[in-house]
């Protein structure tokens, strides 16, 4: 973000168009793949299953995907002009397609047709714009519907289960699963973890967050949703 700039203006497509005109190298928000690719690949165990990342930008997460070896990976943002830099710059890459669409309305894919859907920083950004929660819950709900049953939607955000498990469970019907992961992972980074980040961090045995990963932790959340049918109206909440 660049001085000056309200955290207000990332629920802006017009701030991620002129951001997106003014900086042409790639960023990846909070956590790049190699760092969160264990979880990833625990996941969507598949390669050939399709997945959805939403609010890609010009992130290199999804070409790490491709060549993780995953086979068909969608890619929405916003902004148009990010959009058409990715065409251009992945011409040769038939697994990555990248598509211009608001992920509160998805409308042009079909009810359950992936089997994940990536979300790095997207619901973030929509919840420091205007109409915050209203916009979330479109964005939730659009989520859902294009998920296959038992699909996962993966979300990695700097918000903690106060925050994210409230809206999470208020918009749609999911089984919920916490990870977390440093904020600094380097590839050398030779210390212990704050949590292995293939295991689900206890949510419900009646520990606090502070006592699981310690006073002082400095970590991202990942939430690993999955969609589920048989879930009741008042079942999982």
């Amino acid at each position: 973000m660049s001085m000056g700039t309200s955290t207000q203006a990332y629920g802006e497509p017009w701030y991620w168009d002129n951001r997106y005109a003014n900086e042409s190298g790639p960023f990846d928000w909070y956590q790049k793949y190699p760092s969160l690719a264990p979880l990833i690949r625990h996941c969507i165990p598949l390669h050939h299953h399709r997945v959805l990342v939403v609010g890609c930008g010009n992130s290199t997460f999804s070409v790490g995907m491709v060549d993780d070896g995953y086979e068909d990976v969608v890619n929405i943002d916003i902004s148009s002009v990010v959009i058409e830099a990715m065409q251009k710059k992945y011409p040769n890459r038939p697994q990555l397609k990248y598509i211009r669409m608001d992920a509160r309305d998805m409308s042009s894919f079909q009810t359950g047709s992936f089997h994940a859907v990536v979300d790095k920083g997207t619901l973030d950004s929509i919840l420091c714009g205007n109409n915050s929660r209203q916009n979330a819950k479109q964005m939730l709900d659009e989520v859902w519907r294009v998920l296959k049953d038992k699909g996962v939607y993966i979300l990695i955000t700097y918000g903690s289960p106060t925050y994210r498990l409230s809206l999470l469970r208020e918009s749609c019907l999911w089984r919920v699963k916490l990870h977390v992961i440093d904020k600094l992972i380097a590839e050398e980074h030779t210390e212990q973890p704050t949590w292995e980040l293939t295991n689900p961090v206890p949510l419900e045995d009646g520990s606090s967050l502070e006592e699981v990963l310690g006073k002082h932790r400095d970590v991202h959340y990942i939430y690993v949703c999955t969609k589920d049918d048989s879930l009741g109206p008042d079942a999982g909440h």
